[in-house]
């Protein structure tokens, strides 16, 4: 497997894990699979990746601003997704600590994760790979007529101590 920067060629790929996270139900409040350009504009240019295997994007990573105030520019919130037919097999942990790794060498210090609480493997992911939780909203909101918790999540770096 290898994990290179994720370029728009990838984007087929990528809206297909994405779309199986939709259907999951426990990814994500979106309802629908975004436009390149809509999907473009969401992450950040720095700290997008996918992860190769047999010529295959089988996970996909990125990072969102937090806030646009130059304060916070070294925060920001992670995305991680792997195609469920690669799941299970430590792929999301490969690639979650490269983009911790990459993240900090971008001069991120603090990255945050906001996970359906339902959705203990990621929860779980997460905690592997050094963020805390700090706390979850309660029925934040609602996705096809069920409320969710999201369980917050960060990992600060110790790059930055």
């Amino acid at each position: 497997m290898k994990i290179i920067p994720l370029q728009q060629e990838h984007y087929l790929e990528v809206s297909k894990i994405y779309a199986e996270g939709l259907k999951s139900g426990l990814a994500t409040f979106e309802t629908q699979v975004p436009s390149w350009d809509v999907w473009d504009e969401k992450f950040l240019s720095p700290c997008r990746y996918v992860a190769i295997k047999n010529d295959q994007v089988v996970a996909w990573c990125a990072l969102s601003a937090v806030s646009k105030r130059d304060v916070y520019k070294g925060v920001a919130e992670n995305t991680i997704y792997v195609a469920a037919s690669h799941q299970g097999r430590g792929i999301g942990k490969t690639v979650l600590n490269y983009l911790i790794s990459e993240s900090e060498k971008a001069g991120f210090w603090t990255l945050q994760a906001g996970i359906f609480s339902e959705n203990e493997a990621s929860i779980k992911l997460h905690k592997v790979c050094g963020f805390r939780i700090i706390g979850y909203r309660e029925r934040i909101a609602q996705r096809y007529g069920k409320w969710h918790d999201n369980t917050l999540l960060e990992r600060r770096s110790p790059l930055f101590n």
